[in-house]
């Protein structure tokens, strides 16, 4: 089976922002903060939203700097595309809603 394909790059690249906004939780919280309630006290307020979801993106230069390094050119495509529908996630958090 061949690994280099773009698909698995998109999976990793759109599961690895999950991955790294708990991590971001993990940093940011507040005392005895769960989850649950630190996600219903930054969803309202869509900048902040945005900006947390923006620190969690940073997580995505792991594997896009791994598979470039490795030469999984295909992979790191992947990986790119699913960072750039983030971005446009976030532009519009930020200036349209």
């Amino acid at each position: 089976m061949k690994r280099d394909i773009p698909v698995i790059g998109f999976i990793i690249g759109a599961l690895t922002p999950v991955l790294g906004f708990f991590i971001v939780y993990l940093i940011f919280r507040n005392g005895d903060l769960s989850f649950e309630n630190f996600i219903k006290a930054t969803w309202p307020r869509n900048r902040d939203f945005a900006k947390l979801l923006t620190l969690s993106l940073l997580a995505n230069l792991i594997p896009f700097v791994y598979c470039n390094f490795k030469r999984y050119d295909y992979i790191s495509k992947g990986v790119f595309v699913a960072t750039m529908l983030y971005v446009v996630l976030i532009v519009l958090l930020m200036f349209v809603w």
